[in-house]
């Protein structure tokens, strides 16, 4: 009986070492639960590039700036609109580089460090803001957006711009009583396939930087007739809030709502989140931001100057009118 034990035992031995040598390798780390990318991310971000939470957010140069110093050598303008619009005019001195290209304009064509500032320039300022937010959290903190664009350099840009989207039409809709914030819940889920925070917001911003801003643009028509379609974060203070509101809007603070010991995580992942304030700039930054870490995010056309532009005018809040444009020289 003896010796049919060993014999037995014997015969086993060569499965027993066949089935060990399938196992998974001890890498130090447990396969079955890899790292929370949103996690990860969100806490390289606010290690690093915390600039929304901050009162630097936004950052806007006015026109006249960007005209004195349109020679000199420690600014760089650098124009994203269309080659058409841009041959048609454009600020002296100025790059024009399609925003699909902008990351590789500023690791490969200039020394973003050798520039006080590097400002870019859209139609509104609205792509122009959301742009200089992704090279903000890319880390190039020189980035401006000029306020309102083009629209502000010369009439016949604001013509076809900002001029033309002013409205009062959706005053009659405003509301005044609060809305209360969703709950704290789930965060958005994010794959890129990397373990670390740098690495995981380099893939983000490529795939931020290769989607056209349009993608990102809600018209204050559509919000009005289906408001429950989105999520509406008003970006205001509360006094502002208090006046008048897109219906169910939400209101949160500027600089400093959006950080995980704060709101971020009250944001649902379920629906379209939509961003609005005054002008769409301050927003675009914002609208970046949560992009970035997942969130599906679109800003509002013109923003407050769409639906409630007399509201604005009259209690002096960020209104566009004529008296914002000027009549700088152009390039043709």
């Amino acid at each position: 009986m003896r010796k049919l034990s060993i014999i037995l035992l014997i015969m086993l031995l060569p499965a027993t070492l066949l089935i060990s040598s399938f196992k998974e390798p001890n890498t130090g780390s447990n396969n079955l639960n890899p790292p929370n990318e949103f996690e990860t991310l969100l806490s390289y971000l606010e290690a690093n590039r915390n600039f929304i939470n901050t009162d630097a957010a936004p950052a806007l140069v006015p026109a006249d700036e960007v005209k004195k110093n349109s020679k000199n050598p420690k600014y760089h303008i650098i124009d994203i609109r269309t080659a058409t619009w841009f041959e048609y005019g454009h600020v002296k001195n100025a790059a024009n580089v399609q925003p699909a290209d902008l990351l590789n304009h500023f690791q490969n064509s200039i020394t973003p460090s050798e520039y006080d500032k590097i400002v870019l320039i859209c139609y509104s300022g609205q792509s122009a803001a959301y742009f200089t937010g992704l090279l903000r959290l890319a880390g190039y903190d020189n980035v401006y957006s000029m306020n309102w664009g083009m629209s502000s350099w010369r009439v016949d840009f604001a013509e076809n711009s900002w001029l033309k989207n002013t409205s009062d039409d959706f005053i009659a809709k405003l509301e005044t009583s609060s809305n209360e914030k969703a709950a704290k819940g789930a965060a958005p889920a994010i794959s890129t396939g990397k373990n670390e925070g740098e690495a995981i917001l380099t893939a983000r911003l490529e795939k931020a930087f290769a989607t056209p801003y349009k993608e990102s643009i809600v018209k204050a028509s559509a919000v009005f007739e289906q408001p429950n379609d989105y999520y509406i974060i008003d970006y205001n203070g509360a006094d502002r809030y208090a006046i008048g509101h897109i219906p169910q809007a939400v209101q949160y603070d500027p600089n400093g709502s959006l950080s995980s010991t704060t709101d971020l995580l009250t944001i649902p992942t379920d629906k379209r989140v939509l961003v609005y304030g005054p002008t769409g700039q301050e927003t675009a930054y914002v609208v970046a931001y949560l992009n970035i870490l997942g969130y599906d995010t679109g800003n509002l056309a013109y923003c407050g100057n769409s639906f409630m532009h007399k509201t604005l005018k009259d209690n002096n809040w960020e209104a566009f009118t004529k008296k914002d444009v000027n009549m700088f020289p152009v390039i043709e």
